[in-house]
């Protein structure tokens, strides 16, 4: 496939995937059990460690080799802190209930509940479009065919997680909504702010190119705060704690296979 269809495929799947996993509110009546969310959210955050180091900070530190010499790292360092900052000033500003918790975070606002359990669902799929269209600005800036494969491999592995996620989001709107329509819509919706970011992602990186390395590690952070704040407390790995490890470390070897089998 030439490279273009390669990244249409890439910005697509990520959607789609979601919109997958939301549909399944058409087939459960009830919510996942404890252990299945354990697993799922154990999967997701292995497989979002795994795509931070192999497809972002590695490749931000190779990218800044020329331009930084022994000093690589830099790029890598900050723009990790920056993509963690970043989050924390969409959780400040954006109203939303905190997933795991009920807590109401950001500016004071009377939208409804199922509207601020989306906004919380929809705020933290930022840094994975954000990942995807960076790895695919790398890749045009390469220009090799090779180079959007391996992008690819981020974007599929992104879309395996996004499938329990969608699964994850419909599931608590049903019963929040009281309709299983709009839990589904809900779920689809999450999942489309993903191809927008790609999108804002891919154009930063080929029009900034040597903002490159920071644009790498700047969704690496963003993605390790989403796992760090939210996956894992939501895990409940207290309860279940070998279920969430090994959801982990599975999610983890799959994308790490991934990226290394099509890097």
């Amino acid at each position: 496939m030439d490279n273009l269809t390669l990244t249409i495929i890439g910005f697509s799947i990520i959607f789609i995937a979601t919109t997958a996993g939301a549909a399944i509110v058409f087939l459960f009546k009830k919510d996942l059990s404890d252990k299945i969310n354990t697993l799922f959210l154990g999967f997701a955050s292995g497989v979002m460690v795994a795509a931070s180091i192999w497809s972002l900070i590695i490749p931000s530190i190779e990218d800044a080799s020329d331009t930084y010499g022994s000093l690589n790292f830099i790029p890598a360092v900050f723009g990790f802190i920056l993509g963690g900052l970043f989050l924390v000033l969409i959780d400040k500003l954006l109203p939303h209930l905190h997933k795991g918790t009920n807590i109401e975070e950001g500016l004071k606002s009377h939208l409804r509940k199922p509207t601020k359990l989306f906004m919380a669902v929809t705020i933290h799929n930022i840094p994975e479009g954000l990942a995807v269209g960076f790895a695919f600005g790398a890749a045009a800036l390469v220009g090799s065919n090779a180079a959007f494969i391996s992008a690819l491999g981020l974007a599929i592995g992104m879309a395996i997680q996004n499938f329990p996620e969608g699964v994850a989001v419909s599931l608590p709107m049903k019963n929040a909504t009281g309709s299983r329509v709009k839990a589904f819509l809900y779920g689809m919706g999450s999942g489309a702010v993903e191809p927008i970011f790609a999108v804002i992602g891919y154009f930063l990186a080929t029009s900034l190119v040597a903002a490159q390395p920071w644009f790498l590690s700047f969704a690496a952070g963003a993605m390790i705060f989403v796992v760090i704040e939210d996956l894992i407390p939501d895990a409940h790995l207290s309860s279940h704690p070998h279920l969430g490890t090994w959801g982990a470390m599975i999610g983890f070897v799959v994308m790490m296979a991934l990226d290394v089998g099509l890097g």
